[in-house]
């Protein structure tokens, strides 16, 4: 997996992609050119393409499995439940794209018109892109290295005509590599929002999430907060919680409170959440009055309020 290094000069030192710590940074080669070097034409294309898109979301998570792409696909769900607002949910899970299965659109495929290709459209103001578009069967393996990966995200963001847009939410994979680089340096000038880190209780989880915390302060990415999930099982008959990962080290909560980053909320471990995301439908339609889809309600309003205090402005993010 490719990090930011620690040590990392930053892109304004004069030992840029020089220094010791810059050996193997996916960075390396444009922070030597210097400041004066070409920037990387698409930026500016992308900054102009999106410019109908009015909030762009990231969603990353420190580690897989912890529920990074169920969230995505509920937060789009949710967002779009108010008919004038417009949602886009793009997944850049290259090797692992499961948001074609989550929103029940297996099957489709990508149309190309004069304005670009065509998104997959679920509702009439909810629409979707996925490399799961692109293969011939949910089984194919993709198996590309990064400078592939990185063309077909760059694709994504250039040539996808979305329309007006309110939220693009972009479902990133697991980690800190090149998808995340690519992500942020192509979205550079257009303003990113922030990230929303998703995680559960464990300490093995939140090891995890310090490294994409420290990712997003190195690439000057804004945070949004961190949601929690899987918080706890409650029983459907009894009631009873169950702590099904134990948080040994307090949790999101109090790794929130130490890095003072907000703890949007906490979403417990509920068997509904798998079972609509089989089938290709929201839980939140599914189980509207349940403990977990409240809990995502409340999670997607602070998100809405954080763009909605955030307006767009200029950013200067780190370039891969």
């Amino acid at each position: 997996m490719e990090e930011v290094p620690q040590g990392c000069p930053g892109t304004g030192s004069a030992q840029a992609g020089r220094g010791a710590s810059c050996q193997g940074c996916p960075n390396q080669r444009l922070c030597a050119s210097g400041a004066g070097a070409a920037p990387d034409p698409a930026v500016e294309e992308i900054k102009e393409k999106l410019k109908t898109v009015k909030h762009k979301i990231l969603v990353l998570s420190g580690k897989g499995g912890v529920g990074k792409s169920t969230f995505s696909a509920h937060l789009a769900h949710g967002l779009a439940e108010d008919e004038n607002t417009q949602v886009a949910l793009l997944d850049i899970d290259i090797c692992g794209p499961s948001i074609p299965k989550m929103m029940g659109l297996e099957g489709e495929q990508v149309h190309q018109s004069g304005s670009g290709w065509s998104p997959v459209f679920l509702e009439d103001n909810l629409g979707v892109m996925s490399v799961g578009f692109l293969l011939s069967s949910p089984d194919d393996a993709v198996i590309w290295r990064g400078p592939k990966k990185n063309g077909m995200i760059k694709q994504f963001l250039r040539d996808v005509d979305w329309g007006e847009v309110d939220y693009l939410i972009v479902d990133t994979p697991p980690g800190t590599s090149d998808e995340h680089l690519s992500a942020v340096q192509y979205l550079s000038a257009a303003h990113i929002d922030g990230a929303v880190i998703i995680t559960t209780p464990q300490e093995v989880s939140l090891q995890d999430v310090r490294k994409e915390i420290s990712f997003c302060h190195k690439v000057k990415l804004p945070i949004i907060g961190v949601v929690e999930n899987m918080s706890v099982f409650v029983c459907p008959k009894c009631k009873k919680e169950s702590q099904i990962f134990p948080p040994t080290t307090g949790g999101a909560e109090v790794l929130c409170q130490d890095l003072k980053i907000p703890l949007l909320g906490k979403v417990p471990l509920d068997p509904h959440i798998g079972k609509s995301c089989d089938k290709g439908q929201s839980f939140l339609i599914d189980a509207p009055d349940s403990p977990a889809a409240l809990a995502y309600r409340g999670i997607i309003q602070k998100i809405q309020e954080f763009c909605g205090l955030h307006q767009p402005k200029e950013q200067h993010l780190i370039s891969s």
